[in-house]
């Protein structure tokens, strides 16, 4: 079974050049970004289309225009609301370029709106990363400082401090444990004091920093990891809607139900009784 594991390693192999930037496109509204985590920074230029980005649970919605950024140890996730969103998608290590913004830990806005420069600088970076002409790496190199100065003089949200920064990173790593557990046995009741065990923690304590890190209480997270599967169990239909409610964890059927109208806008029979299982939702 696959792992949940939120943590995400950016491989960079080009030591040289230790960047990414590619156009991503998505042609359907769905999650095009599950929900993880990672320690390079990522940007997102919306091209067209519209969406919503959780950024530590809260929701920003964004359109064509909008700059997104992902700083370092965000939990975060990606919906496209409208067909055809495309965006530029930047990503790197921050203290590859500047040790300032690292030293003083500084957080840069989640949303910028319409900025002639930024966009300018954006569409600069993806031509030179499409023609690729003799030092088109040093000129991407350079579109970034320009970019970081920018951001850094107008769009800091705050600075954190060092033992801030430690304490984001070191939750969320020994969360990992409790995301892989849970992704392996989500199908049996789990209880919050065999979840705090996982890492050491009073019950209490357990709670309180699941809920600061992940935005929602461990039944809430549990509940939400059923009710995926279950929307997938009933486009297969291969069991009864009961069956699939039993068979993914749910020991009452109609809390069953009830939470998986509430998530998805309609009963689970609908989708099991749909010739395509396939319903507009936004989670």
């Amino acid at each position: 079974m696959h792992e949940m594991n939120l943590y995400e390693k950016k491989i960079i192999a080009d030591h040289e050049f230790p960047v990414q930037i590619f156009e991503q496109r998505i042609h359907d509204s769905c999650t095009y970004c599950p929900e993880h985590w990672h320690e390079h920074l990522e940007m997102q230029f919306i091209l067209e289309g519209e969406g919503i980005i959780y950024s530590n649970y809260k929701a920003v919605p964004v359109h064509k225009g909008n700059l997104v950024i992902i700083n370092s140890n965000e939990l975060h996730k990606a919906d496209s609301i409208k067909d055809n969103l495309s965006a530029i998608v930047l990503i790197f290590e921050l203290n590859n370029f500047t040790n300032e913004a690292v030293n003083q830990n500084m957080i840069f806005q989640t949303l910028v709106g319409t900025d002639e420069k930024i966009e300018e600088l954006f569409f600069n970076m993806n031509r030179e990363n499409k023609e690729q002409n003799i030092g088109y790496k040093l000129a991407l190199k350079g579109g970034i400082f320009e970019l970081l100065t920018h951001l850094m003089r107008n769009y800091i949200a705050r600075s954190i401090s060092n033992k801030e920064h430690i304490i984001r990173s070191k939750n969320l790593v020994r969360l990992n444990t409790v995301f892989q557990y849970i992704q392996n046995n989500y199908t049996e009741p789990i209880s919050n004091s065999e979840l705090a065990a996982l890492v050491h923690l009073s019950e209490y304590r357990f709670c309180h920093l699941f809920k600061e890190s992940m935005g929602q209480s461990p039944l809430q997270f549990i509940n939400d990891i059923r009710l995926k599967k279950a929307y997938h169990l009933l486009q297969q239909k291969e069991l009864t809607v009961s069956e699939i409610a039993a068979v993914v964890g749910f020991q009452d059927y109609n809390n069953f139900g009830r939470l998986f109208r509430k998530k998805y806008g309609l009963p689970p029979s609908k989708v099991w009784e749909s010739d395509t299982g396939k319903f507009e939702t936004h989670e």
